[in-house]
């Protein structure tokens, strides 16, 4: 069921090969806040390679003698890559385990800090990511420009299709859910689905502006979002000011997390949005029947601390993305990766 969606600047004319080691795809959580040093909950600073999040939480909650659901983490991370994340225990009234007697389980505990309050899904200001993307053929100097682009213009704000479930599953069990022909009781697997529903829909929107080459500019309608922030304004006319602030990637045009609400786009915006969610009517509607509350996603992310180096036909890569944001997105637009 995988779309695929259009490139920003058409599609790449170099290959290369991600991920051929763990080493290659390296992940780092930024903590949107400060440990105090001090309270009931234990946040550990972890370092895995070749594990998923949450088999890391089960292991930590097993070795720390305490319930799963004592467990927290801001967000999932790839599980064929090195990641550093935290993850935090709640221990009232415990002292803390001696996580250095826990030996090798796939993962080790670099730090360990105490906070007042758990770590709750989404806390994170972002993750920095350093990428080996390697063996490139073909339009090399293309790559070089487009990385110059990517710098300048940002990237489409995609969600990965680690979303979307091997072969779009998550999108065609959302569907079969929705119309009544499966029966999903696990509400983490509700979620999942709700998920899936939501980011599917939001790439049809940013594919529509893509094609119509207005996923980076202002359009009459559009719900404008500050750079960094969930806050937006409502763009009824265009002026020189919009148009400068989000050339200089301060403000982002925006797409809808579907759901029942009254933020939506407008205008030129908003008929865009509409024609792409219609493709679609049984995931829209069944976001509306579950309730799920319509929210809003930049349409495009700024690349920050970006840097690149090739290594013979190597290309190094290091930035920095928003919470929510996929390296996935980045790479697409450079090369097509094997």
């Amino acid at each position: 069921m995988m779309a695929r969606w259009p490139y920003a600047f058409g599609m790449p004319e170099a290959q290369g090969y991600v991920k051929s080691i763990p080493e290659d795809f390296i992940v780092e959580e930024i903590l949107g806040f400060d440990l105090s040093g001090e309270g009931e909950h234990l946040f550990l600073w972890v370092e895995k390679t070749n594990e998923n999040t949450e088999t890391v939480a089960r292991q930590l909650a097993d070795l720390a003698g305490i319930p799963r659901r004592q467990i927290s983490y801001a967000g999932l991370k790839d599980r064929q890559a090195v990641t550093r994340q935290w993850f935090s225990l709640h221990l009232p009234g415990k002292k803390n385990p001696d996580w250095r007697l826990w030996g090798n389980f796939g993962f080790s505990v670099l730090k360990a800090v105490r906070h007042h309050r758990k770590l709750k899904k989404g806390a994170l200001t972002g993750n920095r990511f350093r990428l080996r993307v390697r063996d490139i053929t073909g339009d090399c100097d293309g790559v070089e420009a487009r990385i110059c682009q990517l710098a300048e213009l940002g990237i489409p704000n995609y969600f990965g299709s680690q979303r979307f479930g091997y072969e779009g599953e998550n999108v065609k069990h959302a569907t079969a859910w929705f119309q009544g022909e499966l029966t999903v009781k696990s509400r983490h697997l509700q979620g999942i689905y709700l998920s899936a529903a939501r980011a599917w829909l939001f790439n049809q929107v940013l594919a529509a502006r893509i094609s119509k080459q207005a996923w980076n500019q202002p359009l009459n309608g559009d719900l404008l979002m500050f750079d960094g922030s969930g806050a937006f304004f409502r763009a009824e006319k265009l002026d020189e000011a919009i148009g400068t602030r989000v050339r200089q990637q301060h403000l982002h045009p925006s797409g809808p997390l579907w759901g029942v609400g009254d933020d939506k786009a407008s205008h030129e915006a908003g008929e865009i949005e509409l024609q792409a969610i219609k493709e679609y009517p049984q995931l829209a509607q069944g976001l509306e029947k579950y309730r799920v509350k319509l929210s809003r996603r930049p349409l495009r992310a700024r690349l920050q601390d970006f840097e690149w180096e090739w290594r013979d036909k190597d290309l190094q890569l290091s930035f920095s993305l928003p919470s929510g944001s996929y390296a996935t997105a980045v790479l697409r637009e450079l090369v097509l990766v094997n």
